[in-house]
Protein backbone atom coordinates (compact mmCIF):
# COMPACT_ATOMS: atom_id res chain seq x y z
CA UNK A 1 0.00 0.00 0.00
CA UNK A 2 2.97 2.41 0.63
CA UNK A 3 4.57 4.77 -1.76
CA UNK A 4 6.51 2.66 -4.75
CA UNK A 5 8.64 5.36 -5.35
CA UNK A 6 9.73 5.17 -1.70
CA UNK A 7 9.39 8.83 -0.02
CA UNK A 8 8.32 9.17 3.15
CA UNK A 9 6.53 12.01 4.71
CA UNK A 10 7.37 13.02 8.84
CA UNK A 11 8.05 9.50 8.66
CA UNK A 12 5.24 8.00 7.40
CA UNK A 13 3.91 6.85 3.84
CA UNK A 14 4.31 9.80 1.54
CA UNK A 15 0.62 9.68 0.44
CA UNK A 16 -0.56 10.51 3.53
CA UNK A 17 1.27 14.08 2.89
CA UNK A 18 -1.61 14.11 -0.04
CA UNK A 19 -4.27 12.86 1.86
CA UNK A 20 -3.49 15.40 4.88
CA UNK A 21 -2.91 18.89 2.00
CA UNK A 22 -6.98 17.27 0.55
CA UNK A 23 -8.28 17.16 3.94
CA UNK A 24 -6.92 20.78 4.91
CA UNK A 25 -8.52 22.52 2.11
CA UNK A 26 -11.72 20.41 2.03
CA UNK A 27 -12.19 21.29 5.63
CA UNK A 28 -11.05 24.99 4.71
CA UNK A 29 -13.56 25.25 2.62
CA UNK A 30 -15.97 23.44 4.88
CA UNK A 31 -15.55 25.59 7.89
CA UNK A 32 -14.73 29.05 5.91
CA UNK A 33 -18.49 28.80 4.06
CA UNK A 34 -20.10 27.20 7.60
CA UNK A 35 -18.69 30.70 9.26
CA UNK A 36 -20.72 32.71 6.60
CA UNK A 37 -23.93 30.68 5.85
CA UNK A 38 -25.94 32.02 8.76
CA UNK A 39 -25.07 35.13 8.24
CA UNK A 40 -25.13 35.72 5.09
CA UNK A 41 -28.74 34.23 5.09
CA UNK A 42 -29.74 36.98 7.96
CA UNK A 43 -28.17 39.64 6.38
CA UNK A 44 -30.36 42.49 5.23
CA UNK A 45 -31.35 42.55 1.32
CA UNK A 46 -30.68 46.36 1.30
CA UNK A 47 -27.37 46.09 3.22
CA UNK A 48 -24.25 47.52 1.07
CA UNK A 49 -23.51 43.89 1.43
CA UNK A 50 -26.79 42.39 1.04
CA UNK A 51 -27.85 38.48 1.83
CA UNK A 52 -31.47 37.08 1.95
CA UNK A 53 -33.00 38.67 4.88
CA UNK A 54 -34.34 35.93 6.46
CA UNK A 55 -35.65 35.72 9.88
CA UNK A 56 -33.62 33.60 12.30
CA UNK A 57 -35.78 30.20 12.41
CA UNK A 58 -35.43 30.12 8.62
CA UNK A 59 -31.74 30.79 8.25
CA UNK A 60 -31.08 28.14 11.16
CA UNK A 61 -33.70 25.15 9.56
CA UNK A 62 -31.67 25.72 6.68
CA UNK A 63 -28.26 25.65 8.27
CA UNK A 64 -29.69 22.26 9.86
CA UNK A 65 -30.99 20.37 6.53
CA UNK A 66 -27.80 21.47 5.43
CA UNK A 67 -25.38 20.41 8.05
CA UNK A 68 -27.32 17.41 8.47
CA UNK A 69 -27.66 16.16 5.05
CA UNK A 70 -23.82 16.32 4.77
CA UNK A 71 -23.58 13.77 7.48
CA UNK A 72 -26.49 11.72 6.24
CA UNK A 73 -24.66 11.88 2.05
CA UNK A 74 -21.63 9.91 3.75
CA UNK A 75 -23.28 6.62 4.20
CA UNK A 76 -24.20 6.32 0.64
CA UNK A 77 -20.92 8.15 -0.73
CA UNK A 78 -19.40 5.32 1.07
CA UNK A 79 -21.20 2.67 -0.62
CA UNK A 80 -20.62 4.20 -3.58
CA UNK A 81 -17.18 4.37 -3.51
CA UNK A 82 -16.93 0.63 -1.81
CA UNK A 83 -19.32 -1.06 -4.88
CA UNK A 84 -18.37 1.01 -7.62
CA UNK A 85 -15.86 3.39 -8.25
CA UNK A 86 -13.36 3.44 -4.92
CA UNK A 87 -12.42 5.38 -2.72
CA UNK A 88 -9.63 7.15 -4.93
CA UNK A 89 -12.45 8.63 -7.28
CA UNK A 90 -14.97 9.15 -4.97
CA UNK A 91 -12.23 11.75 -2.83
CA UNK A 92 -11.67 13.35 -6.44
CA UNK A 93 -15.15 13.79 -7.51
CA UNK A 94 -16.22 15.08 -4.02
CA UNK A 95 -13.77 17.59 -4.44
CA UNK A 96 -15.22 19.03 -7.67
CA UNK A 97 -18.76 18.83 -6.71
CA UNK A 98 -17.41 20.99 -2.88
CA UNK A 99 -15.52 23.00 -5.02
CA UNK A 100 -18.62 23.32 -8.07
CA UNK A 101 -21.20 24.29 -4.98
CA UNK A 102 -19.08 27.28 -3.58
CA UNK A 103 -18.74 28.80 -6.58
CA UNK A 104 -22.28 28.31 -7.59
CA UNK A 105 -23.11 30.13 -4.28
CA UNK A 106 -21.08 32.89 -5.42
CA UNK A 107 -23.42 33.34 -8.31
CA UNK A 108 -25.72 36.46 -7.84
CA UNK A 109 -28.92 35.67 -7.80
CA UNK A 110 -32.46 33.92 -6.85
CA UNK A 111 -32.47 32.07 -4.02
CA UNK A 112 -32.98 28.58 -6.22
CA UNK A 113 -29.28 29.16 -7.54
CA UNK A 114 -27.86 29.17 -4.22
CA UNK A 115 -29.92 25.99 -2.77
CA UNK A 116 -28.57 24.23 -5.52
CA UNK A 117 -24.78 25.08 -4.73
CA UNK A 118 -25.71 23.62 -0.77
CA UNK A 119 -26.87 20.51 -2.71
CA UNK A 120 -23.62 19.87 -4.56
CA UNK A 121 -22.00 20.67 -1.35
CA UNK A 122 -23.82 18.08 0.45
CA UNK A 123 -22.94 15.46 -2.79
CA UNK A 124 -18.99 16.63 -2.76
CA UNK A 125 -18.75 15.98 0.99
CA UNK A 126 -20.42 12.97 1.05
CA UNK A 127 -18.22 11.58 -1.52
CA UNK A 128 -15.15 12.72 0.07
CA UNK A 129 -15.23 12.62 3.59
CA UNK A 130 -16.17 9.18 4.44
CA UNK A 131 -13.39 8.10 1.64
CA UNK A 132 -10.91 10.15 2.88
CA UNK A 133 -10.58 8.68 6.18
CA UNK A 134 -10.84 5.53 4.96
CA UNK A 135 -7.96 5.91 2.53
CA UNK A 136 -5.17 6.96 5.34
CA UNK A 137 -6.12 3.79 6.90
CA UNK A 138 -5.02 1.59 3.92
CA UNK A 139 -1.59 2.96 3.86
CA UNK A 140 -1.22 1.53 7.46
CA UNK A 141 -2.39 -2.12 6.10
CA UNK A 142 -0.05 -4.77 7.78
CA UNK A 143 1.80 -1.90 10.02
CA UNK A 144 1.38 -1.66 14.28
CA UNK A 145 -0.97 -0.23 15.44
CA UNK A 146 0.57 2.48 17.54
CA UNK A 147 2.10 3.82 13.53
CA UNK A 148 -0.93 3.75 11.79
CA UNK A 149 -2.99 5.91 15.17
CA UNK A 150 -0.06 8.47 14.67
CA UNK A 151 -0.73 8.71 11.33
CA UNK A 152 -4.16 9.67 12.03
CA UNK A 153 -3.30 12.16 14.65
CA UNK A 154 -1.20 13.93 11.96
CA UNK A 155 -3.98 13.39 9.68
CA UNK A 156 -6.39 15.14 12.06
CA UNK A 157 -4.06 18.38 12.77
CA UNK A 158 -4.63 18.90 8.58
CA UNK A 159 -8.51 18.78 9.56
CA UNK A 160 -8.41 21.35 12.68
CA UNK A 161 -5.61 23.55 10.91
CA UNK A 162 -8.46 23.88 8.17
CA UNK A 163 -10.92 24.37 10.24
CA UNK A 164 -8.64 26.97 12.10
CA UNK A 165 -7.96 29.39 9.41
CA UNK A 166 -10.69 28.97 7.36
CA UNK A 167 -12.89 31.45 8.87
CA UNK A 168 -10.61 34.05 9.71
CA UNK A 169 -9.79 34.21 5.69
CA UNK A 170 -13.29 33.60 4.38
CA UNK A 171 -14.87 35.81 6.99
CA UNK A 172 -12.97 38.37 6.71
CA UNK A 173 -13.61 38.94 2.90
CA UNK A 174 -17.61 37.59 3.02
CA UNK A 175 -18.12 40.11 5.86
CA UNK A 176 -16.19 42.91 5.13
CA UNK A 177 -16.28 43.14 1.77
CA UNK A 178 -18.61 40.71 -0.37
CA UNK A 179 -20.53 37.37 0.86
CA UNK A 180 -20.04 36.31 -2.39
CA UNK A 181 -16.53 36.37 -2.41
CA UNK A 182 -16.30 34.68 0.75
CA UNK A 183 -17.79 31.47 -0.33
CA UNK A 184 -15.85 32.05 -3.84
CA UNK A 185 -12.49 31.84 -1.96
CA UNK A 186 -14.22 28.81 -0.30
CA UNK A 187 -14.54 27.23 -3.74
CA UNK A 188 -11.10 28.36 -4.56
CA UNK A 189 -9.36 26.45 -1.74
CA UNK A 190 -10.76 23.22 -2.30
CA UNK A 191 -9.70 23.54 -5.98
CA UNK A 192 -6.79 23.74 -4.84
CA UNK A 193 -6.72 20.85 -2.88
CA UNK A 194 -7.61 18.81 -5.61
CA UNK A 195 -5.34 20.00 -8.21
CA UNK A 196 -2.37 18.89 -5.33
CA UNK A 197 -4.30 15.17 -5.26
CA UNK A 198 -4.43 14.57 -8.59
CA UNK A 199 -0.37 15.56 -9.11
CA UNK A 200 0.51 13.53 -6.02
CA UNK A 201 -2.17 10.89 -6.10
CA UNK A 202 0.75 8.35 -7.70
CA UNK A 203 2.47 8.28 -3.74
CA UNK A 204 -1.32 6.48 -2.63
CA UNK A 205 0.11 3.23 -3.91
CA UNK A 206 -2.81 0.86 -4.35
CA UNK A 207 -5.13 2.57 -1.55
CA UNK A 208 -8.66 3.55 -2.86
CA UNK A 209 -8.26 1.84 -6.07
CA UNK A 210 -12.03 0.69 -7.50
CA UNK A 211 -13.01 -2.59 -5.97
CA UNK A 212 -12.08 -5.75 -7.59
CA UNK A 213 -14.17 -9.20 -7.72
CA UNK A 214 -17.26 -7.18 -8.43
CA UNK A 215 -19.15 -9.00 -11.16
CA UNK A 216 -20.47 -6.55 -14.42
CA UNK A 217 -24.37 -7.51 -13.56
CA UNK A 218 -23.73 -6.59 -10.08
CA UNK A 219 -21.82 -3.60 -11.29
CA UNK A 220 -24.61 -2.85 -12.92
CA UNK A 221 -27.53 -3.26 -10.96
CA UNK A 222 -25.78 -0.94 -8.20
CA UNK A 223 -25.52 2.16 -10.89
CA UNK A 224 -29.29 1.32 -11.09
CA UNK A 225 -29.71 2.05 -7.83
CA UNK A 226 -27.87 5.04 -7.30
CA UNK A 227 -29.61 6.40 -10.69
CA UNK A 228 -33.08 5.62 -9.14
CA UNK A 229 -32.21 7.24 -5.60
CA UNK A 230 -30.71 10.25 -7.24
CA UNK A 231 -34.26 10.59 -9.24
CA UNK A 232 -36.20 10.25 -6.26
CA UNK A 233 -34.09 12.62 -4.34
CA UNK A 234 -34.54 15.32 -7.28
CA UNK A 235 -38.04 14.65 -7.57
CA UNK A 236 -38.42 15.52 -4.14
CA UNK A 237 -36.43 18.65 -4.01
CA UNK A 238 -38.90 19.74 -7.42
CA UNK A 239 -42.00 18.81 -5.60
CA UNK A 240 -41.04 20.94 -2.97
CA UNK A 241 -38.93 23.83 -4.39
CA UNK A 242 -42.11 24.45 -6.66
CA UNK A 243 -44.47 24.39 -3.98
CA UNK A 244 -46.64 21.56 -5.15
CA UNK A 245 -45.93 19.82 -1.55
CA UNK A 246 -46.54 23.08 0.70
CA UNK A 247 -44.62 22.98 3.69
CA UNK A 248 -42.04 25.54 5.33
CA UNK A 249 -38.12 24.58 5.48
CA UNK A 250 -38.50 24.78 9.08
CA UNK A 251 -41.11 21.93 9.40
CA UNK A 252 -39.22 19.82 6.25
CA UNK A 253 -36.24 20.59 8.86
CA UNK A 254 -38.13 18.71 12.12
CA UNK A 255 -39.26 16.01 9.55
CA UNK A 256 -36.28 15.32 8.39
CA UNK A 257 -34.44 15.08 11.78
CA UNK A 258 -37.53 12.65 12.96
CA UNK A 259 -37.08 10.65 10.11
CA UNK A 260 -33.60 10.06 10.77
CA UNK A 261 -33.52 9.18 14.39
CA UNK A 262 -36.39 6.94 13.66
CA UNK A 263 -34.21 5.61 10.94
CA UNK A 264 -31.64 4.85 13.35
CA UNK A 265 -33.74 3.40 16.49
CA UNK A 266 -35.26 1.11 13.52
CA UNK A 267 -31.74 -0.34 12.85
CA UNK A 268 -31.12 -0.93 16.01
CA UNK A 269 -34.50 -2.66 16.93
CA UNK A 270 -34.10 -4.88 13.75
CA UNK A 271 -30.27 -5.99 14.61
CA UNK A 272 -31.52 -6.65 18.01
CA UNK A 273 -34.51 -8.82 17.04
CA UNK A 274 -33.54 -9.95 13.77
CA UNK A 275 -30.03 -10.09 13.83
CA UNK A 276 -29.10 -13.64 15.27
CA UNK A 277 -27.22 -11.94 18.11
CA UNK A 278 -26.32 -13.67 21.17
CA UNK A 279 -26.74 -12.19 25.09
CA UNK A 280 -23.05 -10.73 25.16
CA UNK A 281 -23.99 -9.07 21.57
CA UNK A 282 -27.21 -7.48 22.37
CA UNK A 283 -25.50 -5.56 25.38
CA UNK A 284 -22.87 -4.09 23.30
CA UNK A 285 -25.53 -3.35 20.49
CA UNK A 286 -27.48 -1.43 23.50
CA UNK A 287 -24.53 0.41 24.64
CA UNK A 288 -24.26 1.83 20.95
CA UNK A 289 -27.68 2.75 20.66
CA UNK A 290 -26.75 4.66 24.35
CA UNK A 291 -23.94 6.19 22.08
CA UNK A 292 -26.15 6.98 19.31
CA UNK A 293 -28.40 9.01 21.58
CA UNK A 294 -25.47 10.83 23.30
CA UNK A 295 -23.81 11.76 19.80
CA UNK A 296 -27.58 12.88 18.92
CA UNK A 297 -28.27 15.57 21.57
CA UNK A 298 -24.00 16.45 22.59
CA UNK A 299 -24.09 17.59 18.68
CA UNK A 300 -27.07 19.08 19.10
CA UNK A 301 -25.68 21.42 21.52
CA UNK A 302 -22.06 21.82 20.37
CA UNK A 303 -23.05 22.49 16.37
CA UNK A 304 -25.08 25.69 17.30
CA UNK A 305 -21.35 27.43 16.77
CA UNK A 306 -22.84 27.68 13.38
CA UNK A 307 -25.78 29.59 14.35
CA UNK A 308 -26.87 30.50 17.78
CA UNK A 309 -23.31 31.47 18.87
CA UNK A 310 -22.51 32.84 15.91
CA UNK A 311 -25.51 35.43 15.65
CA UNK A 312 -24.48 36.36 19.46
CA UNK A 313 -21.14 36.91 18.37
CA UNK A 314 -22.49 39.38 15.94
CA UNK A 315 -25.51 40.62 17.87
CA UNK A 316 -23.92 40.60 21.21
CA UNK A 317 -20.28 40.17 21.63
CA UNK A 318 -18.42 43.47 21.53
CA UNK A 319 -15.42 42.76 18.61
CA UNK A 320 -13.65 46.22 18.74
CA UNK A 321 -10.56 44.58 19.44
CA UNK A 322 -8.38 45.53 16.12
CA UNK A 323 -11.85 47.26 14.74
CA UNK A 324 -9.93 50.45 13.64
CA UNK A 325 -8.69 47.80 10.61
CA UNK A 326 -12.66 47.63 9.18
CA UNK A 327 -15.07 50.10 7.87
CA UNK A 328 -17.80 49.31 10.96
CA UNK A 329 -14.81 49.17 13.59
CA UNK A 330 -15.87 45.71 14.39
CA UNK A 331 -13.69 42.78 13.13
CA UNK A 332 -15.84 39.66 11.42
CA UNK A 333 -17.79 37.96 14.13
CA UNK A 334 -16.98 34.66 11.89
CA UNK A 335 -13.57 34.25 13.47
CA UNK A 336 -14.94 33.13 16.45
CA UNK A 337 -15.49 30.18 14.68
CA UNK A 338 -12.13 29.17 14.89
CA UNK A 339 -11.79 29.15 18.23
CA UNK A 340 -12.62 25.36 18.57
CA UNK A 341 -10.20 24.20 16.29
CA UNK A 342 -7.42 26.31 18.01
CA UNK A 343 -8.99 24.71 21.16
CA UNK A 344 -8.22 21.09 19.54
CA UNK A 345 -5.16 21.88 18.14
CA UNK A 346 -3.62 23.07 21.76
CA UNK A 347 -5.59 20.22 24.25
CA UNK A 348 -5.88 17.41 21.98
CA UNK A 349 -2.50 16.09 23.34
CA UNK A 350 -3.05 17.28 26.52
CA UNK A 351 -6.10 14.89 26.98
CA UNK A 352 -4.30 11.91 24.82
CA UNK A 353 -2.05 11.87 27.66
CA UNK A 354 -4.01 12.26 30.91
CA UNK A 355 -5.95 8.80 29.67
CA UNK A 356 -2.63 7.26 29.28
CA UNK A 357 -1.74 8.49 32.95
CA UNK A 358 -5.22 7.52 34.21
CA UNK A 359 -4.99 4.44 32.70
CA UNK A 360 -1.34 3.66 34.06
CA UNK A 361 -2.76 4.49 37.70
CA UNK A 362 -6.14 2.37 36.44
CA UNK A 363 -7.90 5.83 37.15
CA UNK A 364 -8.88 5.27 33.35
CA UNK A 365 -13.04 6.41 33.50
CA UNK A 366 -15.23 4.17 31.32
CA UNK A 367 -16.53 4.97 28.06
CA UNK A 368 -20.29 5.94 29.62
CA UNK A 369 -18.41 8.09 32.35
CA UNK A 370 -16.44 9.78 29.56
CA UNK A 371 -19.40 10.48 27.85
CA UNK A 372 -21.28 11.55 31.10
CA UNK A 373 -17.79 14.39 31.56
CA UNK A 374 -18.59 15.28 27.93
CA UNK A 375 -22.18 16.35 28.21
CA UNK A 376 -22.00 17.92 31.69
CA UNK A 377 -19.14 20.16 29.79
CA UNK A 378 -21.78 21.00 26.93
CA UNK A 379 -24.11 21.85 30.06
CA UNK A 380 -21.23 24.08 31.37
CA UNK A 381 -21.05 25.99 28.33
CA UNK A 382 -24.31 26.66 28.46
CA UNK A 383 -24.23 27.98 31.58
CA UNK A 384 -21.74 30.33 30.86
CA UNK A 385 -23.36 32.01 27.69
CA UNK A 386 -26.37 31.91 30.13
CA UNK A 387 -24.53 34.21 31.88
CA UNK A 388 -23.11 36.19 29.22
CA UNK A 389 -27.24 36.69 28.21
CA UNK A 390 -28.60 38.19 31.59
CA UNK A 391 -25.52 40.84 31.14
CA UNK A 392 -26.49 41.46 27.61
CA UNK A 393 -30.16 41.93 28.76
CA UNK A 394 -29.59 43.66 32.22
CA UNK A 395 -27.30 46.31 30.63
CA UNK A 396 -28.96 46.35 27.11
CA UNK A 397 -25.48 46.60 25.44
CA UNK A 398 -22.71 44.08 24.41
CA UNK A 399 -20.31 41.51 26.40
CA UNK A 400 -17.01 40.79 25.96
CA UNK A 401 -15.87 38.30 23.85
CA UNK A 402 -14.22 36.18 26.99
CA UNK A 403 -17.57 34.51 27.60
CA UNK A 404 -17.79 33.51 24.17
CA UNK A 405 -14.41 31.79 24.26
CA UNK A 406 -15.43 29.99 27.80
CA UNK A 407 -18.47 28.54 25.94
CA UNK A 408 -16.15 27.28 23.35
CA UNK A 409 -13.66 26.17 25.46
CA UNK A 410 -15.93 24.26 27.49
CA UNK A 411 -17.58 22.66 24.63
CA UNK A 412 -14.25 21.14 23.10
CA UNK A 413 -13.05 19.79 26.51
CA UNK A 414 -16.68 17.64 25.70
CA UNK A 415 -15.79 16.92 22.46
CA UNK A 416 -12.49 15.69 22.99
CA UNK A 417 -13.58 13.40 25.85
CA UNK A 418 -16.49 11.90 23.44
CA UNK A 419 -15.73 12.39 19.71
CA UNK A 420 -12.81 10.42 20.15
CA UNK A 421 -14.19 7.69 22.72
CA UNK A 422 -17.13 7.05 21.04
CA UNK A 423 -15.26 6.46 17.48
CA UNK A 424 -13.00 4.31 19.08
CA UNK A 425 -15.59 2.49 21.29
CA UNK A 426 -18.41 1.71 18.79
CA UNK A 427 -15.49 -0.58 16.51
CA UNK A 428 -14.50 -2.46 19.52
CA UNK A 429 -18.61 -3.04 20.97
CA UNK A 430 -20.42 -4.29 17.43
CA UNK A 431 -20.43 -7.53 16.18
CA UNK A 432 -17.50 -8.11 13.26
CA UNK A 433 -20.46 -8.52 10.78
CA UNK A 434 -22.68 -5.25 11.62
CA UNK A 435 -19.01 -2.47 12.27
CA UNK A 436 -19.57 -0.56 8.85
CA UNK A 437 -23.55 -0.07 9.82
CA UNK A 438 -22.46 0.54 13.63
CA UNK A 439 -20.28 3.46 12.15
CA UNK A 440 -22.93 4.76 10.28
CA UNK A 441 -25.32 4.79 12.88
CA UNK A 442 -22.43 7.08 14.90
CA UNK A 443 -22.49 9.50 11.71
CA UNK A 444 -26.38 9.59 11.60
CA UNK A 445 -26.81 10.74 15.17
CA UNK A 446 -24.47 13.62 14.05
CA UNK A 447 -26.89 14.25 11.34
CA UNK A 448 -29.05 14.00 13.38
CA UNK A 449 -27.40 16.66 16.30
CA UNK A 450 -26.50 19.42 13.22
CA UNK A 451 -30.15 19.13 12.76
CA UNK A 452 -31.45 19.77 15.83
CA UNK A 453 -28.74 22.36 16.31
CA UNK A 454 -29.89 24.32 13.12
CA UNK A 455 -33.74 24.44 14.54
CA UNK A 456 -32.59 25.27 18.14
CA UNK A 457 -30.27 27.96 16.90
CA UNK A 458 -33.01 29.63 14.88
CA UNK A 459 -35.33 29.58 17.48
CA UNK A 460 -32.67 31.10 20.51
CA UNK A 461 -33.72 34.69 20.82
CA UNK A 462 -35.23 35.12 17.95
CA UNK A 463 -38.65 36.28 19.48
CA UNK A 464 -36.68 38.48 21.86
CA UNK A 465 -32.93 39.15 23.92
CA UNK A 466 -34.80 38.77 26.78
CA UNK A 467 -35.40 35.43 26.78
CA UNK A 468 -32.15 33.98 25.88
CA UNK A 469 -31.06 33.19 29.16
CA UNK A 470 -34.12 30.99 30.24
CA UNK A 471 -33.37 29.07 26.46
CA UNK A 472 -29.44 28.81 27.53
CA UNK A 473 -30.41 27.35 31.06
CA UNK A 474 -32.85 25.23 29.80
CA UNK A 475 -29.85 23.21 27.84
CA UNK A 476 -27.84 23.69 30.56
CA UNK A 477 -30.05 21.63 32.74
CA UNK A 478 -31.14 19.04 29.65
CA UNK A 479 -26.95 18.98 28.89
CA UNK A 480 -25.87 18.52 32.79
CA UNK A 481 -29.26 16.14 33.73
CA UNK A 482 -28.09 13.51 31.04
CA UNK A 483 -24.57 13.69 32.00
CA UNK A 484 -25.10 13.02 35.76
CA UNK A 485 -27.35 9.93 34.68
CA UNK A 486 -24.55 8.48 32.63
CA UNK A 487 -21.71 9.14 35.63
CA UNK A 488 -23.80 7.73 37.65
CA UNK A 489 -25.05 4.67 35.90
CA UNK A 490 -21.69 4.05 34.61
CA UNK A 491 -20.75 1.83 36.32
CA UNK A 492 -23.64 -0.60 36.23
CA UNK A 493 -23.12 0.56 31.91
CA UNK A 494 -19.71 -1.08 32.64
CA UNK A 495 -20.69 -4.47 33.48
CA UNK A 496 -23.13 -4.49 30.87
CA UNK A 497 -20.46 -4.51 28.02
CA UNK A 498 -17.95 -6.65 29.66
CA UNK A 499 -14.98 -4.26 30.90
CA UNK A 500 -14.68 -2.20 27.64
CA UNK A 501 -13.25 1.63 28.08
Amino acid sequence: MNDPTGKTFLGHPRGLATLFMTEFFERFTYYGMRALLVLFLVAATTDANPGFGLDDETAGAIYGLYAGAVFLFSLPGGWIADRLIGQRRAVFWGGLFIAAGNFTLAIPGAPGIFYLGLALIVIGVGLLKPNISAMVGALYEGQPGARRDAGFSIFYMGINLGAMIAPLITGTIGESWNWRAGFFCAGAATLIGVLQYRMTEHHLGDAGLPPQGISAAERASSWRKVVIGAAIIIALAALLFSGVVPISVTALAQLFGIGMTLLGFGFFIGVLVFGGLDADEKKRVLMIMLFFVCALLFWAGFEQAATTFNLFAQDYTDRSWLGHLFADNEHPASWYQSANAVFVVVFAPFFAWMWVALGKRNLDPSSPAKFGLAMLLLGAGFLVIMLAAQLVVSSGGKVAPTWLLLTYLLHTFGELCLSPVGLSNVTKLAPKRYVGQMMGTWFLGSAVGNTLAGLIGGHVGASEAAAMPAQFLQMCFIAGAFGLLLIVTSPWLKKLTGEVK
